[in-house]
């Protein structure tokens, strides 16, 4: 006789408990769930500072800040004919002056021009496609972690054509598009290049720090030392674990090499910034030596203001550090360097025919960015109330006191710090929106223990991206889930997040311990951004 549940058998695994993994997936979802939308979040966080400043003002509460000359400050009451006038008298201001604003929207202006008219895609494929069989999963990594210059779009193009481009190599398609996404995704905020991602941060950082005054103004570049050199680094170790740990799991749980179902994916043959085809064509092909040229001529012009003794792009003094007019054009070198070859690969290639396709392509990226046009605006208030009630340096203060009662001020509070990014980033998935919250209390209160803003915002990027890969609430693991399931029908979210946490914990381990040697030998970060003030 048999002693099996019947009702088992007609159920099947729909009865069954769910794995140890699956349930912790389930719980971290229904939390990240009930986090607000990031424009309520900050709506509430403004309504929650103005009460605090009234109940703190009533309390008597004061902060001094150590070194400055304003002596003692009382917490400013929002609720007071001052703190009304503030807001109407400074609510446009406050928005308009914003530094992300500006800086983020003429990045992606140059970035969408080279992405729109195909240019960033056939870099990616061109890389792809003259990679030999043993190299590519090192050249998929690199590709990956380089294409964060492309922003979101990167975890959508590079991981179908990794797939492509294995199956053309004969290695497993699922490597290519799995170790692809991983790397993409968690080593988002590092890249050889200077990315939308280094503006977007660096102006929130620059907000943050005004409330204490202190510290090296933070830039563009103010990480890129760090974010270069683990850019490296992490796209050798993104090669090793493809070929070495995710490909040979993949043989070992004989995943199919064929996808079994193919309606539905997504291909982009309509736009040439979403082509799949690893093949360039001759069009392409010479749009890209046009593009080339084009740079090369752009950079020329660019060190023919810069290299000569007196050049209009040295400071006072000859040189670039910590200030020079050089770091100040930052933003305007880098739309430059993305726009001049943009325009000149889409006139051969036809991508371009008039000015008004140029004027119509960064108005398509502007629309993609409304969502966070109106996320910045509330952002700013909050930032702002945060700052000019005094409860930012308040907490900062009290907080910087606290560490240094406990000793606990050295490399190991950065470290603690970074895990904390880690963890929350599973539930707020916009990283802009994390690092608003972030920046506001931590920047001052690690300025005041002596840590460069610019320093700080390095720890953060570490356990920002390194976690973006295991969030079930991030759109781009449902999206990638889609292609999985290609290959994989009954792949889940937890299929992919099981197989990306290799990545995502050695990135992280990796990434700290260069910080750390960044710290104690005593290596700046960016040009002119040490780690102690």
């Amino acid at each position: 006789m048999s002693t099996k549940n019947p009702r088992q058998d007609e159920a099947g695994p729909a009865l069954r408990r769910p794995g140890r993994l699956t349930r912790v997936l389930d719980g971290i979802e229904r939390v990240g769930n009930r986090i607000p939308d990031p424009f309520i979040l900050f709506l509430l966080l403004f309504a929650l500072v103005a009460v605090a400043s009234s109940v703190m003002s009533a309390l008597g509460a004061t902060y001094e800040v150590p070194g400055g000359d304003e002596g003692v400050q009382r917490i400013q009451n929002f609720f007071t004919a001052d703190g009304l006038t503030w807001l109407t008298t400074n609510l446009v201001a406050n928005f308009i002056g914003f530094p992300p604003l500006g800086v983020v929207l003429t990045v992606l202006l140059g970035v969408g021009l080279a992405q729109r008219t195909g240019l960033l895609n056939a870099l990616v494929r061109r890389a792809f496609g003259r990679s030999p069989r043993w190299l590519l999963p090192y050249v998929v990594a690199l590709v990956a972690v380089a294409a964060s210059i492309m922003s979101d779009a990167a975890m959508v193009v590079v991981p179908p054509l990794a797939a492509l481009v294995f199956k053309a190599a004969g290695r497993h398609p699922v490597a290519g598009l799995l170790g692809g996404f991983a790397v993409a995704t968690a080593a988002f905020s590092c890249s050889p290049f200077i990315t939308s991602t280094d503006a977007l941060l660096s102006g929130i950082t620059v907000t943050a720090s005004e409330a204490v005054g202190v510290g090296t103004t933070v830039t563009p570049v103010s990480n890129h030392y760090l974010t270069f050199t683990i850019a490296i680094l992490l796209s050798v170790t993104g090669g090793l674990l493809i070929d070495r740990v995710l490909e040979p799991s993949l043989v070992r749980g004989r995943v199919s090499r064929e996808q079994v179902r193919t309606e539905g994916e997504p291909t982009g043959d309509d736009r040439p910034d979403m082509r799949m085809d690893p093949v360039l064509t001759p069009v392409e092909i010479r749009g890209m030596r046009w593009a080339g040229l084009a740079l090369l001529v752009t950079v020329a012009a660019v060190l023919l203001v810069t290299l000569p003794a007196g050049a209009p792009l040295r400071n006072e003094d000859g040189g670039f550090l910590p200030t020079s007019p050089l770091l100040s054009s930052v933003v305007f070198l880098v739309f430059l360097v993305l726009a001049v070859p943009a325009v000149a690969y889409g006139l051969v290639t036809r991508t371009i025919t008039t000015g008004a396709d140029v004027a119509r392509m960064m108005g398509h990226t502007v629309r993609e960015m409304s969502n966070f046009i109106v996320l910045a605006f509330v952002m700013a208030q909050f930032l702002q109330l945060f700052n000019w009630t005094g409860i930012s340096t308040w907490i900062a203060i009290k907080g910087a006191e606290g560490l240094e009662a406990t000793g606990f001020t050295g490399f190991g509070a950065i470290v603690c710090f970074i895990v904390l990014a880690f963890l929350i980033n599973l539930f707020v998935i916009s990283g802009s929106a994390q690092w608003a919250l972030f920046a506001a209390v931590f920047v001052p209160m690690f300025a005041l223990l002596g840590y460069e803003p610019g320093f700080v915002q390095a720890a953060f990027r570490i356990g920002d991206s390194t976690s973006n890969v295991l969030s079930p609430l991030s759109p781009y693991v449902v999206i990638i889930l889609g292609f999985l399931r290609a290959y994989e029908p009954k792949a889940g979210i937890g299929t992919v997040i099981a197989r990306a946490l290799p990545f995502s914990l050695a990135f992280l381990v990796l990434w700290t311990c260069v910080l750390a040697l960044f710290y104690f030998a005593g290596v700046p970060v960016g040009p002119g951004m040490d780690a102690r003030i």
